[in-house]
Parts: C-alpha cells; structure tokens; sequence
C-alpha cells in the first residue's frame, strides 16, 4: 500500500519516511503556493532517501489566506496549521495512508485528534505521525545515526518549510515579517544518509 508523507527535506520528516517505509510504499510530497517555485534542495533530500519525490502547487488564495491570518492573529501558528491541515487533506484526497513528522513536543504544526478524526471520516484515509510517541533528544539520536543533516535559518538551506512563502508575501505587502516569527530559528535539510557495513560507519551524500 502506498503512503504519502509530507516531506520539507528535514530530519523529522526524514525519519519519519524511513520509518514508514519499512511497511508502505513512501512518496514524499512537498508542498509550495508558487507554481514556478522549485525545489531542488528537496528533491536532492528525497533522492538520498531512495524515494519518489512529487511537488505539489497549493495555490496562491491559501498563501494570502495564511498572510491575512498571521496578520491579524500576530503569530504564524494559526496559518501554519491551517496551511498543515489543506496539505494533509491534499494528500488524503489521493493515498489511503497519510503521514507527516510531528513530533510529540510539536505545537505547531499539529492536527488536535477531532480534526484527525473528522479527516479520516470523511476521507477514508488513515493519517499516520510516525515520531509522534518521540520526545527531541531520541529524534536527534536517531538523525545522528541515521541521516546527515546540515542545519541554517529559514530560508537559508532551500528546505521545504512553508515557512518561507508566508514570509515572502507579507513583505510583499510592505510589511517586515521578522517580528511575527521567533528569533535564531534553526531548521533543518538532508544532505545523505548515514550507512553501515562490515561494522564500520561511513556516509553516503549527495
């Protein structure tokens, strides 16, 4: 059975492919408003993951409707929950499985459980959050073994954060949109994985 995941090209979203790629068919699906953005930092994550990458256009009426509600909310958790939950029923629209890599401290984003069960209601979808029983120092343990992750400010490393768009249009709109997000915040992109032979570990990166 296939399974589409959410994919930003960072280490929880990474983890969670490869988890979820032990028992379903993964395609890693990132989410942009702008038709002509591309990608290609995230397509190399996908590609170091061995798994199907797809791009998918959410359109332009969702990037406002996020700016206009972070706008009047003076916070981003709101429209970047709200952008989570199209993305989410995006994907419920074509897999039978849905997923993402929120994790147990994540406030934001994250599906409260009536908006879990309200989706898989109506879709017939299951939606899936594979590090939802980890706390961060496992999820850094398991990064650490596992994958090769290089880490920057927003929109400093080309992830695939929805983050970034939201930023573009509210400066769009004459408005500075440092003081909506929190300072010195670290995200994080996949150069390669980490593999093991023979008992020796080495690195394998594009």
């Amino acid at each position: 059975m296939e399974a589409g995941l959410l994919f930003s090209g960072g280490k929880d979203s990474a983890l969670a492919a490869v988890m979820l790629a032990r028992d379903y068919g993964v395609e890693l699906n990132t989410c942009v408003f702008d038709p002509a953005r591309d990608v290609p930092a995230v397509r190399a994550a996908a590609a170091a993951l061995h798994l199907p990458f797809r791009r998918r256009v959410l359109g332009r009426d969702l990037l406002e409707e996020a700016a206009d509600m972070l706008l009047v909310c003076g916070y981003p958790n709101d429209a970047i929950t709200m952008v989570h939950r199209a993305a989410i029923e995006a994907l419920a629209g074509e897999y039978r499985v849905v997923g993402d890599g929120t994790r147990r401290e994540d406030r934001v984003p994250r599906l409260e459980r009536s908006a879990v069960q309200h989706l898989e209601m109506t879709t017939g979808s299951s939606y899936v959050r594979p590090l939802l029983g980890y706390g961060k120092p496992e999820v850094e343990r398991l990064a650490g073994r596992l994958l090769v992750v290089r880490y920057g400010e927003t929109g400093s490393i080309g992830n695939g954060d929805y983050e970034q768009e939201i930023r573009e249009a509210i400066r769009a709109r004459g408005i500075d949109p440092a003081p909506f997000f929190p300072a010195d915040h670290l995200q994080s992109l996949v150069v390669g994985m980490r593999t093991t032979g023979n008992g020796d570990t080495g690195v394998r990166q594009l």
